[in-house]
This record gives structure tokens, C-alpha cells and sequence, in this order.
């Protein structure tokens, strides 16, 4: 990844992720916030691929692009009419979501930098001690199931998304 193309190619994928991700979250149609979401994934494909991980960038493209973003869609329209616009959020509101915003910033790189990750160790540790940190490392700590692995919360994570998937569904039925 060394060549001038991939660290141009590198540049402008990355700062299309960025603005498409501002546009999805700013965008007051739900269905063109889907399509930005559906390109910043797909930024993300990209990504995996020039980093020689073929396989990830294909299930990137084929669950999170395809599929999950089929589900959004199938979701957005039977929960409401798709050409409605959403109401401008007034700014006391919006003061206070970046409040939220920042401070969720501050706390998960804290969590990064201060949890134990590898072999007991913190990110800042097992950098500063000169140990290689490997994909293997960082792919076991995050889907392992032993002390200190973040395999339980993904799942509950996906369990509660998917509640939410259905009680939207459901209110929209009894709406």
C-alpha cells in the first residue's frame, strides 16, 4: 500500500466515507439516508480490499451492503410513507446531541486506551512494549468469549437491534 495511487485512492475513499456519513446523518429523507449509509459501506468494502482482505470486503459488500441495507429499506417503508420529510430538530435539542456525541467520543477512547485487550494488556501497552499487534490479536479479542472479549455484547447488541426492527414493524401495523 505503499504507491501513490493507493495512498490517493486511500484519501479519496476516506473522505467520501466521511462526507457521506455527515450526509446520511443530516439528510431529512430516510430513504436518501440509506442510500449515503449504502455508499459509506461500500467506502468500507473498499477499504478491505486495498488492504488485501478479499473476503471481508466480498461479505461487506454482500451482507452489510446487500442485505442488512435490504432490510433497512424493506423497514423504512413499512414503518412510513418514504417521501415524507422529518422535521428540522430545533437547537437546544441538537446542542445537546453533540453534548452526547463528544462525550461518547471521549469514553470509548478511553475504553480503547485503558481496557485490557491483549493478554491482559491495554492497546497503549501492548504498544509501548514493542510487541507486534497482529489481526489475529485484535480479531480474537473481539470475538473471543473468554474474560475481557466482546463476543456476548455483539450479540446482545444484534438481539436488540433486531427488537427494535420488530417493534417498529409492529407499531406501524397497529398505526
Amino acid at each position: 500500500m505503499d504507491s501513490i495511487s493507493n495512498i490517493v485512492l486511500y484519501f479519496v475513499v476516506a473522505i467520501s466515507i466521511v462526507v457521506f456519513s455527515i450526509m446520511a446523518v443530516t439528510a431529512r429523507r430516510i430513504l436518501r439516508a440509506a442510500t449515503y449509509l449504502l455508499f459509506v459501506l461500500i467506502g468500507t468494502a473498499v477499504f478491505y480490499f486495498q488492504l488485501g482482505y478479499q473476503f471481508l470486503g466480498a461479505v461487506q459488500i454482500a451482507v452489510y451492503a446487500g442485505g442488512i441495507m435490504v432490510l433497512f429499506v424493506f423497514c423504512i417503508i413499512l414503518t412510513q410513507k418514504p417521501h415524507e420529510k422529518t422535521q428540522v430538530l430545533a437547537s437546544h435539542r441538537r446542542v445537546l446531541g453533540i453534548g452526547v456525541a463528544v462525550c461518547g467520543v471521549v469514553l470509548l477512547a478511553w475504553a480503547l486506551f485503558t481496557m485490557p485487550l491483549f493478554s491482559g494488556m491495554s492497546l497503549t501497552q501492548a504498544l509501548s512494549s514493542g510487541a507486534p499487534v497482529t489481526m489475529h490479536m485484535i480479531g480474537e479479542a473481539f470475538t473471543g468469549t473468554g474474560r475481557m472479549q466482546y463476543l456476548l455484547p455483539f450479540e446482545a447488541i444484534s438481539v436488540l437491534l433486531l427488537a427494535c426492527i420488530i417493534g417498529g414493524v409492529t407499531v406501524a401495523r397497529k398505526g
